[in-house]
């Protein structure tokens, strides 16, 4: 058993252009005073990291650790989340997603994900360099239009989709090797690793690629009704990430999983500030304890009600007193009469 480290937060969703969170100095104080002692960084984002540099100058990362540090603050990950979307994106998807990219690439989705392979391996290379093992990232999906469709899919559909898959992120994970650092799939609706049978579908493809791993966040499983407890025995050698975000599913006569079109605020399925929603975290952070994960527990902060400021001092909060300090000693210890091999084989009646 190992404890978890934390609490951290996933500074994506605080991200601003408003005081404080709109350069380094300022959000990391702020997660501070929040109560935090890790912060996991979504590299896409200039205020708080320049990428490029990152990933060639080790002396820029000890910089940006180090006034990280100073402000009572461990660097946990870095996220290539939406880099990560552009690595696979079906053309329906393509005018949506070109937001996420540099300007100089939209409507070239070829060029556009050229660039996000690079932004990928930049990522991975700056991780390196900040002395971290893991990067977050999604897995991107060709197929996700297809995961519940009318007409029927044609035959080979979805093998091909995730072929292509594998063909496009095998160059990276083997890149991933080269840097020694994971890169954690965050499972998640929306991409073609979606659920453990599809992470499975990949992980073929890739041949067990060693550096392939999962980012696991339980909300996602409760809103595909997903027995996110039995996930943890399921996958324990592969997840490398953990987000703590917490979710409830109420279903009506009127919507289920599929949610009707409707906004966050009025869905059946939905994310909630941790502590609100349904995610059983006494038996998520006890299962994780036990499987030896000492990884950090990074809150993500998503909610159509509560402000994102009272959310993320809450969760803090939250986590510290779900994290578990591993014991030193049985507890059964103050009873324990000694014993060696003889007795031992007394006690079996074996010396008769």
């Amino acid at each position: 058993m190992k404890t978890i480290k934390g609490p951290a937060l996933f500074l994506a969703q605080f991200a601003s252009d408003e005081t404080p969170f709109n350069d380094w100095d300022s959000i990391t104080k702020w997660a501070a005073d929040c109560g935090y002692v890790g912060v996991q960084v979504p590299s896409w984002d200039a205020r708080f990291l320049d990428l490029e540099t990152a990933a060639t100058s080790r002396d820029y990362c000890d910089s940006f650790k180090g006034r990280a540090a100073e402000n009572g603050i461990t660097v946990t990950e870095l996220s290539a989340h939406l880099q990560g979307q552009l690595v696979a994106v079906h053309p329906a998807y393509d005018v949506a997603f070109d937001g996420f990219a540099a300007p100089s690439v939209h409507g070239n989705p070829k060029a556009r994900q050229e660039w996000a392979v690079r932004q990928v391996k930049l990522a991975l290379d700056a991780s390196r360099n900040l002395g971290l093992s893991a990067l977050g990232a999604f897995s991107g999906a060709l197929a996700w239009p297809y995961v519940y469709p009318w007409p029927q899919r044609p035959e080979g559909l979805v093998e091909m989709a995730f072929d292509e898959l594998a063909t496009r992120w095998r160059p990276i994970l083997d890149h991933a090797e080269e840097a020694g650092v994971d890169i954690c799939y965050e499972i998640h609706p929306g991409e073609d690793l979606h659920d453990g049978a599809s992470f499975e579908m990949f992980l073929d493809r890739v041949d067990q690629h060693a550096r392939a791993k999962m980012l696991y966040d339980p909300s996602h499983y409760v809103l595909q009704c997903l027995d996110y407890i039995a996930n943890l025995d399921d996958y324990a050698e592969r997840i490398g990430m953990f987000h703590v975000k917490d979710a409830e599913f109420n279903p009506t006569g009127k919507q289920g999983v599929y949610g009707g079109f409707q906004p966050w605020a009025q869905r059946a399925g939905r994310f909630r500030s941790l502590g609100d929603g349904q995610v059983d975290f006494k038996a998520v952070f006890s299962k994780l304890t036990t499987m030896g994960f000492d990884g950090w527990a990074v809150v993500e902060w998503e909610c159509a009600m509560k402000h994102p400021e009272d959310g993320a001092r809450e969760g803090a909060q939250f986590v510290r007193d779900h994290i578990i300090r591993v014991t030193d000693r049985a507890f059964d210890d103050f009873a324990d009469g000694g014993a060696d091999d003889a007795a031992n084989r007394k006690m079996l009646g074996l010396e008769r």
